[in-house]
């Protein structure tokens, strides 16, 4: 007899409860956040192309800090050595969560995100480098266009009021969760300064007492919080991205909950965290790394340069085509069949939204650039790149809205009102309609 053929395992279904919640509780604080990060990135273009902009230069290049340490820096290196290790250490919990109970607990769940976002970020930076060896410019921008702005993007679809049902905002959120471990990887790997051996083994002995702390459930933030900091100044000095002590202090947070407890250290410090990172240390980063002064002819360089112009296209179409073609093959590969209700254009257009690229890679174009000159060329075209990829997203996400909105509203329906959406007490009745 036959063997009955395998199930398909459906791709952008409906999720389960639990990660549902969890999802949207994220995606709330990243698009308000989001708001935010677009508010701080206007102001700054604007301040910096008044007759004031002076004033935001000094600001930016005035240094503070304690010089003995070795921490005398900018307010720019500040936001972005300092905050934004806030930022990756939000992001950190966020892909230990993805792993120990979200979409990548398990290799078949994982398989299709995984493989959309490496294709996602290994496709742009073959956009890049194609363009500028043709071009020949720099190859040193290449990881430029590699990452998602998850808060950028939900604040395009916040201002297009869209409803994006929660298993395509989930999938993007898994996209730029991914994304985020590339964008950090690379950071540590290619631009490291001369490295301390020494200030790297007290870090690493530092993350080691973090994770005996959480290994022998040892609570309380004066245990944390000053070992937190001594981390990222010997990261720092260390000559590794500082960044880095936040995502490894992230990944070492335990997820899981002991019996008793209402929340595990990760969630509690996500849940105090996250706000401060999509509301204050992101947009101040963007206010200090956003600001480019825009004439004609440096529009006109954005697209005749070839480090510019790799980072648009690499952007634009890159990730388009990276995201889409690695979804498509993945799903074909893992027999994942799409949601009836969707079609493939709802993923194309989730891959257009992915090109908005912001937060990383302004920082990783800071790296790549020393020079500020250069550097200014490929902060416009991360701006440029992403408002293209936004203005696009938009049009296509407006198509598709009436039917979003519909799938959105099923899925949140609560008539009983009893705090679950009637769709789940009907499918686990048994019930599909």
């Amino acid at each position: 007899m036959a063997a009955a053929p395998r199930e398909r395992s459906p791709f952008l279904g409906l999720l389960p409860l639990p990660e549902r919640n969890a999802v949207t509780q994220a995606l709330r604080t990243e698009t308000v956040g989001g708001l935010v990060l677009l508010a701080a990135a206007l102001v700054a273009l604007v301040w910096v192309n008044t007759p004031w902009g002076d004033t935001y230069e000094n600001i930016r290049d005035f240094h503070f800090g304690i010089p003995a340490l070795g921490l005398d820096l900018s307010v720019g290196h500040w936001t972005a050595d300092g905050l934004l290790t806030i930022f990756f250490l939000v992001a950190g919990i966020e892909l230990k969560r993805e792993l120990v109970v979200g979409e990548l607990r398990t290799p078949a769940t994982a398989a299709l995100p995984v493989i959309a976002a490496v294709a996602g970020m290994a496709v742009p930076a073959a956009f890049y480098a194609v363009t500028v060896t043709a071009g020949g410019g720099d190859l040193s921008g290449w990881a430029v266009p590699m990452a998602t702005d998850i808060a950028f993007a939900l604040a395009v679809l916040a201002v297009l009021s869209t409803h994006l049902p929660a298993a395509l905002r989930a999938f993007l959120l898994t996209l730029a969760v991914v994304d985020d471990l590339g964008g950090i990887l690379v950071i540590a790997v290619f631009f490291t300064s001369d490295l301390d051996f020494a200030a790297l083994g007290g870090a690493l002995a530092c993350l080691l007492v973090f994770y005996a702390l959480q290994r022998f459930r040892v609570r309380g933030w004066w245990w944390y919080v000053p070992l937190g900091l001594v981390t990222w100044a010997l990261m720092y000095n260390g000559g590794v991205h500082a960044t880095v002590a936040g995502v490894a202090m992230g990944l070492i947070l335990r997820t899981t909950r002991d019996k008793g407890e209402t929340a595990s250290p990760a969630e509690r410090t996500s849940h105090l965290l996250h706000p401060v990172s999509a509301g204050v240390a992101v947009p101040l980063f963007a206010l200090f790394a956003s600001g480019v002064g825009i004439t004609a002819a440096s529009l006109g360089e954005v697209f005749t340069e070839p480090e510019p112009l790799g980072v648009i296209l690499g952007l634009v179409a890159g990730k388009t085509l990276g995201i889409f073609a690695g979804t498509y093959l993945a799903a074909r590969f893992t027999r994942a069949k799409l949601n009836p209700e969707l079609a493939w254009a709802d993923v194309f257009a989730l891959a257009v939204l992915a090109g908005i690229g912001f937060t990383v890679a302004l920082l990783i174009g800071e790296l790549a650039f020393p020079d500020p000159a250069a550097a200014e060329h490929i902060k416009a075209a991360v701006l440029v790149g992403s408002l293209v990829a936004a203005f696009l997203a938009a049009l296509l996400v407006k198509r598709r809205n009436g039917i979003y909105r519909r799938l959105y509203e099923e899925e949140t329906r609560d008539d009983d009102h009893d705090g679950i959406p009637d769709i789940y007490q009907r499918t686990a009745a048994g019930d599909p309609t």
